[in-house]
């Protein structure tokens, strides 16, 4: 597979977040409205996908534009406790480290996005840039009676929706896996930028969800064996037997079709489990490929045919010393 870092600046607030499984969504619908963008049929590429897929998103990693900063990863999901001193420490000042720690949420990557699991590399919202990476807000909606021609009561009363709004000079970077055999970089390209257009995910018709494209650069793929645990950039579901451990944060996605069957009766997939993006795994074997996980199939009545992507983007990261440190 070939391997690709797009570089996006958000242009509106955003209803969902940039989750590569919802990412990968955008895109088929993408392919299915421009059977050109792939090199086969969308159908013969998605009916291959739990064996080979074609391309494999990872979530939205944030960049500061204004201080050329390295790229801060979600804080790998070991235990904390891992990333504090070896030397004792009281119960108060246990508590307090803690403290410190939840705070910083990210992971510096450097450029060979090799990442090492020090406690040094991790900052907080206002050590990656002063003002932090987004604000939350609320955004009204409303529905017209035609026949009164107000708002009024039941599926006419007003409400508001949660959006986020990424501040100024803020970036984010998508790392995407593209079979050259179905994608090329230009159709990828095409593709993502189509999304960024039209909106991406919730609200996407009122505005919201909108960024342009600024930069696609190839990548070499990672070089797994760097580190002794990896990193993943997505949403996923490791497979069973293939890792000795794993630490993740359980996410629930409860999936929605959007596009042409946003309005069917039954738009709603059912729930998937995965492990959110920032677990580690250990591997119990050689990972040769560059992503982990599966598809997960059998998730919409709508349309059957659907496939969710629980395959996740892998980065070599470094555990040995903080794990030795806490056997």
């Amino acid at each position: 597979m070939e391997f690709y870092k797009i570089t996006i600046r958000p242009d509106s607030g955003f209803g969902t977040s940039l989750k590569g499984d919802t990412l990968f969504g955008h895109f088929c619908w993408q392919a299915a409205h421009a059977p050109d963008l792939l090199k086969t049929d969308l159908d013969t590429a998605i009916e291959q996908y739990a064996r080979k897929p074609f391309a494999v998103f990872s979530s939205a990693v944030p960049t500061d534009a204004a201080q050329d900063a390295p790229h801060c990863f979600k804080r790998p999901d070991i235990p904390l406790d891992w990333f504090m001193s070896s030397e004792y420490l009281s119960k108060k000042e246990k508590i307090l480290a803690t403290k410190e720690l939840k705070g910083k949420k990210w992971l510096k990557g450097n450029a060979d996005l090799i990442l090492d699991a020090t406690r040094t590399n991790l900052v907080a919202d206002a050590d990656f840039k002063d003002n932090g990476l987004t604000e939350t807000g609320t955004y009204a909606h409303n529905s017209i009676n035609r026949i009164t021609g107000t708002t009024g009561k039941g599926r006419f009363a007003p409400f508001e929706t949660v959006i986020s709004w990424f501040y100024p000079n803020v970036l984010l970077s998508l790392f995407i896996l593209a079979d050259p055999e179905f994608l090329d970089k230009e159709s990828l390209v095409k593709g993502v930028s189509r999304i960024g257009k039209f909106g991406f995910g919730r609200d996407a018709s009122t505005g919201m969800g909108r960024f342009t494209i600024l930069d696609i650069c190839p990548l070499p793929l990672p070089d797994l064996s760097a580190g002794d645990g990896l990193y993943t950039l997505a949403p996923c579901l490791p497979e069973k037997g293939r890792f000795n451990q794993t630490w993740f944060t359980p996410f629930v996605r409860f999936g929605k079709h959007g596009d042409l069957l946003a309005g069917v009766r039954q738009p709603f997939k059912n729930p998937v489990i995965m492990a959110d993006e920032g677990a580690v795994c250990v591997p119990a074997e050689t990972i040769d490929t560059p992503y982990i996980g599966c598809a997960v199939t059998n998730v919409s009545k709508a349309m059957p045919e659907t496939v969710v992507q629980a395959y996740a983007p892998v980065l070599p990261i470094r555990i040995g010393a903080l794990h030795e440190n806490n056997l």
